[in-house]
Order: C-alpha cells, then structure tokens, then sequence
C-alpha cells in the first residue's frame, strides 16, 4: 500500500486501482492527511459510503459490504488481489459478487526495478547501517576484558545493551531499527538469534542491521562481524574465508546471471576451503541459508539469490550476504546491498570490514 499510494496508514485500508486512477476510503482520522499528503486521485470518506451499504446490506454491513458497494458505483467486478490477501474478507466478497483472481508472485512487480530515488533511500538505509556499526565500535572498543566479561562503563556489555545503543543512534537519525542482531559465541550460529546476555571477549560477535528510514519507508541491511579481544588463527580464517566468498558472490552477480549459480558458486567454494555443511541433532552447521534476497520497501523484498532460480535483473537491489556457523568456534557473515548492473554491481552500503577490536 506505500508502494501504491505513496502514503502510510498504520490500520488496514481499502485501496484499488480503477481507469488508471488510484482510488482510497479512509476514515475521518485519515482523511485530510491521505488527501493532502498521497498519491491517490481520488480519497473517500468511509463514512459516507459505510451508510449507503447499510441501506443495501443491512446494519450489520462491514468492509466486506463497504468495498461491494464503492466498487459496484465504480463499475468494476473483477479484481487482482495477492496471495496473501484475508481470506475471510475473499469469502464474503465472492459472495457478494466481485471475481477475485488472485496474482501469483509480485502484485506491482515493477517494484523490483527500482528508481533513481528508490536507489537514494536505500543508501541512505544503509547510511544508517554505518551509523550503528560507528556506535558497536565504538564501544566495544571502549569496553575492558575481564576475565570472561566485558565491562562498558563499569558494567557488562550485554547483548541487550549494545544493541539498545545501536538502535537509538539509529533512531536520533531518522531511522527505525529493531529486532537488531546482535549474537555473540555459539548464539550467532542461529543467523535469526537475536542475541541475549552477556558477550564475550576472544569470541565471534555477528551484528546485522535493517533499520528503515522513517520517512520514506525504505529500508538497509548490512551486517559486519567483530571480535574484541584475541582471536584464534580458526576464527580469522572463518573470517577471512567469508569475505573471499562475499567477494565471489559480488563479482558474479549482474544481469542475467542466475542467482541459483551464485549462491552454488558460494557453497561449492565453502566446501573446497573445508567448511561443510551438515545437519546435526538442534540444527545444521555451515552455510544453510540463502546467499541474498532482494531489498526496498520490505527488508526481504522481491528476488532471491539462493537454491532456486532466479534471473538477476537490471535495477534490482540485492544483498549479498555469506556466512558461516559452527558452534564452539562461532558464526561469521558478511552483508553489503548492491545494485544489479550490467558491469560489477555497484555497492550501496559502505562500511569498513575492520573487525578485530582491541
């Protein structure tokens, strides 16, 4: 619906395109503010046309009799919807009369082209990245090893902590992070482990970031590996070994190439260096996720650089993100968005790969 109408409305609206117009039914909390503020032709006032569908329908008339009767002034009776639209809400409408086919894939697939202004929020998402990373730093590098601790300011770094500095300086600077990662140890072998409790200096920390940019509703992503204390030669060859594959993967990745044989390229290199991937008794260790997936107004936009095929297109914004993840040496992923072109993909997210904190 951003996408669509250029606006944001927290509750669920009624939206649809008709004639080449966008047209919207908002309530009176809304109304001014999607009039002025949108990209919609025509706004509608709910109230209106909630009580001429009582007077068709009934008192117990609702959005499903709302939406029968603004779409029946308009003409229309057949509508595209996505996969994922409410079913209840399908039900009722078939009822009433209005065809529903649904859209496999994409509703607006041209989202996955993405402008010139587009391209700016995204950077400036990944701006925000930078932002959060400058702060991680900063205070790892400040923080002193004691023993099996950490201590910042005289108490220990959690995970909790670090990320709730990470998360404000973000927001101090007009983005929207949340459920930040950051995983210490053997929690970051769970790529999707947020992290809890104390980390650990000499071991692996993974910290992914994908705040949004509040004003414009597009998000970045990146993630960097830290390590505040003294590595073993495993951990900087883990490390080493997923900044060669990232670098694979970016130097492969342009239009036309099938993101199927980026990410095989990936897997088959892991396993040349001696990383294997295997299922163990709570889960596989290795490399068992995707190598990318596409980036915009969702944080996992449209397109995917994994097992499956997919044609890499001119436009599109893909990450590149390998890692690998053994627990008791720890996990380790490198994450940039770039930019699909015919030549080298052009990187949109910069930040240093410095991760040794001392």
């Amino acid at each position: 619906m951003l996408y669509f109408g250029k606006v944001e409305v927290h509750d669920p609206f009624i939206a649809f395109g008709a004639s080449g117009k966008k047209i919207t039914v908002q309530n009176s909390l809304e109304f001014g503010r999607v009039k002025n503020t949108s990209d919609f032709d025509t706004v509608l006032p709910i109230e209106k046309w909630h009580d001429l569908a009582r007077s068709r329908y009934g008192q117990q008339a609702g959005i499903a009799e709302i939406i029968a009767t603004v779409t029946q002034k308009h003409h229309l009776k057949v509508f595209r919807v996505p996969a994922e639209f409410p079913a209840g809400l399908y039900v009722k409408l078939q009822a009433l009369g209005l065809r529903l086919d649904i859209v496999e894939g994409s509703l607006f697939p041209e989202r996955e082209i993405k402008t010139a202004t587009e391209i700016a929020a995204i950077q400036k998402g990944n701006r925000l990245c930078s932002v959060g990373y400058t702060v991680a730093e900063s205070v790892l590098r400040a923080a002193k090893v004691k023993g099996r601790t950490l201590i910042f300011q005289g108490l220990p770094l959690t995970s909790e902590r670090l990320r709730f500095l990470i998360e404000t300086a973000i927001k101090e600077q007009g983005g929207d992070a949340h459920d930040t990662i950051v995983a210490g140890g053997d929690q970051a072998c769970d790529p999707h482990e947020r992290g809890t409790g104390p980390l650990r200096p000499h071991e692996l920390i993974v910290i992914d970031i994908f705040p949004r940019v509040m004003k414009v509703g597009y998000h970045g992503d990146m993630t960097r590996t830290y390590l505040k204390g003294r590595p073993r030669e495993a951990q900087r060859r883990i490390v080493a070994t997923v900044r060669k594959a990232q670098l694979l993967a970016l130097g492969m990745t342009r239009v036309g190439v099938d993101g199927r044989n980026i990410h095989q390229a990936v897997c088959d290199f892991f396993v040349n260096e001696g990383y294997k991937t295997r299922r163990e008794k709570y889960g596989s260790v290795g490399y068992f996720h995707g190598t990318g997936h596409g980036l915009g107004l969702a944080v996992h936009d449209v397109g995917r650089i994994g097992p499956t095929s997919y044609i890499l297109k001119s436009g599109s914004v893909m990450t590149i993100e390998p890692g690998l993840y053994y627990p008791g040496l720890g996990g380790c992923r490198w994450e940039d968005a770039v930019q699909v072109g015919s030549g080298p993909a052009k990187l949109l997210s910069h930040h240093p790969y410095r991760w040794e904190i001392f």
